[in-house]
């Protein structure tokens, strides 16, 4: 006897319901429904609210974090000049772990009960919801969290007084990508290259998910051929 193919109900809270879904999960996730409106994902409303972000939120917690990392280096005898070469060199490294996280981790294939459901929490959703306005940017708790291996990562290749200043323009780069992926779903840019990188986006959720996995640049892009083809980015709407 054949088991019944699972059914997700969406009226209902999705997190704990994906999994169900194994072999199915990844055809079913990469099916989107484009709407403003997001689903549920917990029962519990405390879980729902952290699972929710205005994008400017995002700007308004971390932007002053970098300033003091900034800071720090100049206190600790750096100049502007370098500071700045700093934060340079801090969001190139972000746009590559970004590259790097969007290609190989959010876009891991899964089949498992646990396995489903936290790739549905991570990313799953965001494709099977694009237009979620509530769930594009990163919750603040979850980032927390992240920004330690991230400063210990700049420890192992940096000074004590240029880390915070590496660090702050990394955090600088992921404010930037988290503000341009709002924006790519729900600005309408009249003018390159902002024009282009939603096309470029859009083209990622909506025709081939296994290309064009960079948000704030096809830099990454271009460097490990995974770029679209221009036909695919300029059909795209």
């Amino acid at each position: 006897m054949v088991a019944a193919a699972f059914t997700v109900d969406l009226d209902k809270p999705l997190v704990f319901q994906v999994g169900h879904l194994e072999e199915q999960y990844q055809e079913w996730v990469h099916q989107p429904i484009v709407s403003k409106e997001g689903p549920r994902f917990f029962e519990n409303d405390v879980l729902e609210f952290l699972t929710r972000t205005k994008w400017w939120v995002i700007p308004l917690i971390w932007l002053p974090v970098v300033c003091w990392c900034l800071s720090t280096s100049i206190q600790m005898g750096h100049t502007i000049t370098e500071v700045a070469i700093m934060v340079l060199f801090g969001i190139i490294l972000w746009t590559l772990i970004e590259y790097v996280l969007h290609r190989f981790l959010f876009h891991i294939k899964t089949k498992s009960y646990w396995g489903n459901t936290a790739h549905y929490l991570l990313h799953g959703c965001h494709h099977k919801h694009p237009m979620d306005g509530l769930r594009l940017v990163f919750p603040p708790a979850a980032a927390t969290i992240l920004c330690f291996p991230f400063w210990n990562l700049i420890k192992l290749f940096s000074t004590p007084t240029t880390t915070p200043g590496l660090f702050g323009g990394g955090l600088l780069g992921y404010v930037i990508y988290d503000c341009t992926h709002y924006y790519l779903h729900h600005g309408q840019p009249s003018s390159d290259p902002a024009k282009y990188l939603k096309k470029y986006h859009l083209n990622h959720h909506f025709r081939i998910q296994t290309k064009g996995f960079g948000i704030t640049s096809t830099l990454w892009d271009h460097v490990f051929g995974t770029l679209p083809s221009t036909k695919s980015v300029d059909k795209s709407t």
